[in-house]
């Protein structure tokens, strides 16, 4: 009852208590999480001060990692924690967004098309690889978005660094190598294949070569050739290859598959390549299960100005909350889990079940923004906007279209919500989960609709940031833990 009449007190705008909030809210060390005396305070709201909303622009804030498993340090592409040096020419966040789409077209496109595509390979590909080695055509993979986050790895031996974009939602791990024939502009020298001592090329009879998308054997040699083309027309081709891959100063993954570029183009930035982390078995946490354990987790960062962790083995943290890992043999490479219901400030929005469970939800590194079920987000925008009232109305900012103007508050005092999972996990997001800010005058309810009741819902990276995300996969479940970057 007690807190009920907080609530009530708090959307009525009550002096007294908008007083001892305040307080509170300036008492916060960082963006944009609240503080530990907050949920004493008011457990289903958020109390942010005004002047923390938006990240620094040159200083970088590091995380804690795990301490019982190998750990390395993830950072957001285009923030001051970056090794990448073009920061100047930075997406704005409506190309972000905008990009963005692009990305949840791509899965959507992916998902739709599966089935046929499945059809289509069986029948017609099978005897043609036993007997030919033919190409086959390349399918589209995901957007790359611009959202993304890098690690920073070894190749080769001796050991050089790459930094790369990590993705979930792809399986085949690459860089660019010497000699291109055509490659983009990247932060680092090209990975040399001739001055590494561990460096094989896959031979076209290998299962990891004939169980990629699309390969072909080449004129001499009997290489193994790879080809992705992404959802946006970004694409690498090259040959498959093995060395040994650094981790940490002292953890080294022997014989790694992954694609050594010679011909690739699109929108990688400056970033060395891409390492896949899904569930196909050339994925780098496939190739890593037999020495780490069958899972992997991580955590992003609440903004660009700080560091998070991407960790291969199994984990628990204490405070996590597991739903089941579901599965769909369509599109085997994505994490797919069920999203059951949303609460807003505590009270769970008015959506019929079946529309969650007709769709299904993936989880998604990649995608920036969550999409729902177009009555799923019509009813989290309603729940959200009644108490918003109190503040100003913000234009849209592309995809997001519930965006308010805080110019001239100290504090601001944002409804919580949560994301119910099938199993009962309830995961309460960070500040930095629910309003996607691109300025203090522009602060947008960072969800979006997919535009009807029949998309695949996705769980973008932004609901993800400052919880330690679990991917258990030796027992098929998804975990979250609170505050896992600290």
């Amino acid at each position: 009852m007690a807190s009920a009449t907080r609530r009530a007190a708090l959307s009525r705008g009550g002096c007294g208590l908008a007083a001892v909030l305040a307080l509170v809210a300036l008492a916060c060390p960082a963006f944009p999480g609240a503080s530990a005396d907050e949920s004493s305070v008011a457990p289903d709201w958020h109390v942010v001060s005004v002047t923390s909303l938006l990240p620094s622009a040159a200083v970088c804030s590091s995380a804690r990692a795990p301490n019982s498993s190998l750990a390395l340090s993830v950072v957001h592409r285009q923030g001051p924690c970056s090794p990448l040096l073009a920061r100047g020419a930075a997406p704005s966040h409506a190309e972000i967004l905008d990009r963005d789409q692009d990305r949840v077209d791509s899965i959507h496109r992916r998902v739709s098309s599966a089935a046929a595509t499945a059809i289509t390979a069986s029948s017609a590909t099978n005897p043609a690889r036993g007997s030919k080695g033919v190409s086959l055509p390349a399918q589209s993979g995901l957007s790359l978005g611009v959202g993304n986050y890098i690690v920073s790895v070894g190749l080769g031996t001796p050991r050089k660094d790459f930094s790369v974009v990590f993705d979930t939602g792809s399986d085949l791990s690459w860089v660019q190598c010497k000699p291109c024939n055509d490659c983009y502009d990247q932060q680092d020298p090209l990975f040399d294949p001739s001055r590494s001592s561990t460096y094989a090329p896959v031979p076209c009879g290998d299962p990891q070569c004939r169980g990629l998308d699309s390969w072909s054997c080449s004129a001499s040699g009997n290489k193994c050739r790879y080809e992705v083309v992404y959802g946006d027309q970004s694409q690498t081709d090259g040959n498959l290859a093995r060395d040994t891959l650094s981790l940490g100063p002292s953890d080294s993954l022997k014989s790694f598959v992954f694609g050594c570029g010679d011909d690739d183009s699109g929108l990688f930035g400056k970033a060395d390549g891409l390492f896949g982390l899904g569930r196909n078995k050339v994925s780098l946490a496939s190739q890593a299960s037999a020495k780490y354990g069958a899972g992997f987790s991580y955590c992003l960062p609440s903004s660009s100005s700080s560091t998070g962790y991407l960790s291969l083995g199994p984990a628990s943290p204490a405070n996590a909350q597991f739903t089941a890992m579901a599965t769909r043999t369509d599109t085997p490479s994505f994490y797919y889990l069920d999203l059951v219901g949303i609460k807003v400030a505590g009270k769970t929005i008015r959506v019929n079940a079946a529309v969650f469970k007709s769709t299904g939800t993936v989880i998604d590194s990649g995608t920036v923004i969550t999409r729902l079920p177009s009555s799923a987000y019509r009813a989290l925008r309603s729940a959200f906007a009644r108490p918003m009232r109190r503040y100003k109305r913000a234009p849209a900012l592309s995809i997001l279209d519930t965006c308010y103007d805080f110019t001239g508050h100290t504090t601001v005092q944002i409804p919580a919500v949560e994301l119910v999972f099938s199993g009962g996990a309830t995961v309460s997001l960070d500040f930095s989960g629910v309003l996607y800010v691109s300025k203090v005058s522009q602060a947008c309810l960072a969800f979006a609709s997919n535009g009807d009741d029949t998309s695949l819902g996705i769980l973008g990276n932004t609901q993800q940031r400052t919880f330690a995300v679990v991917y258990d996969v030796a027992n098929q479940k998804i975990g979250f833990g609170a505050k896992g970057c600290t």
